[in-house]
């Protein structure tokens, strides 16, 4: 086994160089591929579907395990950088593998491959070409994490955008069409915002790059500094619209239930990805070396927080529709992450990353879950508390029995009668998705949430902000649970349903392996939160960052060898 280990490391040292590109060119090219085959040729779309992502996950778990080994050869902190047009940088694209860049690609590859796997169930014939821009907006969100540079970050973005947009209107309906004019709508005006924003930092540095920009903040001439500024703030509100921050995200609830299951559980990465934007640059850009800069918006962003987490949380309370809840309850995570970035704790980060891990992975597999509870509770007649006998064709002379004892369609007893298979797993998954997403123990959201607290209890600067904090995480773990136990409480106990689900082994796999590796996170907390205090360490002393990306070297082009011929005029 340890010689096994050996020949993976080495062979992970040969081939890493080229390793951190493989996220970003294995959905382009299977998009193109898909294209190529045509409409037709639907049962081998999604077999590439999933081989690619099957293969991406592969690959980002790889560069997840390769930034975490000392000694790689990667950089200093083991940070891999990757040229794609063989300039160093500034001035040409970096791509750059750190903890939080493949920490966050190695979750979306687990996310892909589960939502993958869902869609070939059934949902990839709801319309066209959904293969194809399910990988073009899985190229776009591993492009995002793993730019060094702001304007192919803002190229990334717009073709995660633009696949979002196809992704969200497929299975058409007037309600998907409506959602999508506001989710187009909002996402246009902040991609407006985002050009202004880097169009004036540019302005100002005279840079893109983002290691460069971290280095010439500090140097801004104060009678700049105020335009420096203006265009951190423009930039910072195009972020904010794509991580839900109140009150940029009327677009999210709508939009998220709207889309089909496998799309929404895909989507439930984008509010991550705004946030780990807003904390990649908010360091690089305002960290404590900024000069006069220094922690620049700290309190806005923590403000934004605690609104998006309060607004999330009332909206969870007051939805009625499962997919609604869910869509809340990714509000809530994103607002939970952003107020904790903006305390600027890396005891508070480092908790902070372990949160997002779980609570993706559990909205996400949320996502899935309904759309299979909701299928159930569609497929037969039920019987509600407001039906009447005269309304009801069957147990017309039991229903006055039922307060005595429980009966079934066919006058049987309930009591002592084993439940079915189907019906067991979704409400065992569906009571692991509220303990996940509540934060009760012992699964992820409790550790995560315990984390941040422990955190921010061992600071020095707990101040207002931190007791507000902590208050609205613990009051809206409690309003989770009671909004998602109430429904629960009517989809489960209210209602007898006259038919069993009808589960697929290719819909309960992926919420089966969602749900897994929550536990498998549980399990491995220690080493989970040694990586997350890592990468909050990288994050508050940003100088590995900067040297690994200004020492990567162009490659060596081809020599010729003899005399060179000379074309002259």
């Amino acid at each position: 086994m340890n010689e096994i280990l050996s020949l993976l490391d080495r062979l992970l040292d040969f081939t890493m160089p080229h390793l951190v590109a493989v996220p970003v060119l294995l959905p382009l090219f299977t998009a193109a591929l898909m294209l190529l085959l045509g409409e037709q040729r639907r049962r081998a779309k999604s077999v590439l579907t999933v081989v690619s992502g099957l293969l991406g996950m592969l690959a980002a778990l790889a560069l997840l395990r390769w930034v975490n080994t000392p000694d790689t050869g990667g950089g200093p902190g083991s940070i891999g950088v990757y040229l794609p047009g063989n300039w160093p940088a500034p001035f040409g694209i970096v791509l750059v593998a750190d903890r939080l860049s493949t920490m966050m690609v190695a979750l979306t590859g687990v996310v892909a491959f589960a939502a993958s796997i869902y869609s070939t169930s059934r949902w990839d014939r709801a319309g066209v070409h959904f293969h194809p821009l399910l990988q073009l907006q899985l190229m776009g969100l591993n492009g995002a994490f793993l730019t060094g540079d702001l304007f192919n970050l803002f190229v990334f973005f717009e073709v995660m955008l633009a696949a979002s947009y196809g992704l969200l209107l497929h299975g058409s309906g007037s309600l998907r069409v409506r959602a999508g004019l506001h989710y187009i709508a909002i996402n246009l005006a902040a991609s407006s915002l985002f050009l202004i924003g880097a169009a004036m930092l540019y302005g100002v540095t005279g840079t893109l790059n983002l290691a460069d920009l971290s280095q010439r903040i500090a140097e801004v001439a104060p009678a700049d500094r105020g335009l420096l500024h203006a265009g951190a703030a423009i930039l910072a509100a195009a972020f904010f619209a794509k991580a839900g921050a109140w009150p940029l995200n009327f677009w999210l609830v709508p939009g998220y239930s709207a889309a089909v299951s496998p799309v929404s559980a895909v989507f439930a990465l984008l509010t991550k990805l705004g946030v780990y934007v807003v904390l990649r640059t908010w360091t690089l850009f305002f960290g404590v070396d900024a000069g006069d800069s220094a922690l620049y918006g700290q309190w806005v962003i923590v403000g934004l927080g605690l609104a998006t987490l309060t607004v999330g949380s009332l909206g969870m309370l007051g939805s009625q529709r499962l997919s609604h809840m869910a869509s809340f309850a990714v509000v809530v995570s994103a607002g939970t992450l952003l107020a904790a970035v903006g305390l600027g704790q890396e005891s508070v980060w480092a908790g902070a990353l372990y949160y997002l891990l779980g609570s993706t992975l559990a909205a996400s597999a949320l996502f899935l879950l309904i759309d299979m509870i909701e299928r159930w509770r569609n497929a037969g007649h039920s019987i509600a508390p407001h039906e009447s006998a005269a309304t009801t064709p069957f147990l017309t002379e039991d229903l006055q029995a039922l307060d005595d004892v429980n009966l079934d369609d066919e006058a049987q007893a309930l009591y002592g009668r084993a439940i079915p298979a189907g019906v067991a797993f979704l409400g065992l998954a569906f009571v692991c998705c509220v303990l996940l997403l509540a934060g009760l123990p012992p699964l992820p959201g409790f550790i995560g949430k315990f984390a941040m607290l422990s955190g921010l209890l061992e600071g020095q600067r707990t101040g207002a902000w931190g007791w507000a904090f902590m208050a609205l995480l613990l009051v809206s773990g409690f309003l989770t649970l009671v909004a998602f136990s109430r429904s629960g409480i009517r989809h489960f106990w209210t209602h007898t349903q006259t038919t069993l689900p009808a589960l697929r082994a290719l819909e309960v796999l992926p919420v089966a392996g969602l749900l897994a590796a929550c536990v498998a996170l549980a399990v491995g907390a220690g080493p989970v939160l040694l990586h997350a205090q890592a990468t909050a360490a990288n994050l508050i002393d940003t100088r590995d960052y900067r040297a690994a990306v200004f020492a990567a070297r162009p490659k060596p082009g081809p020599t010729t060898a003899g005399p060179r011929l000379e074309v002259r005029p």
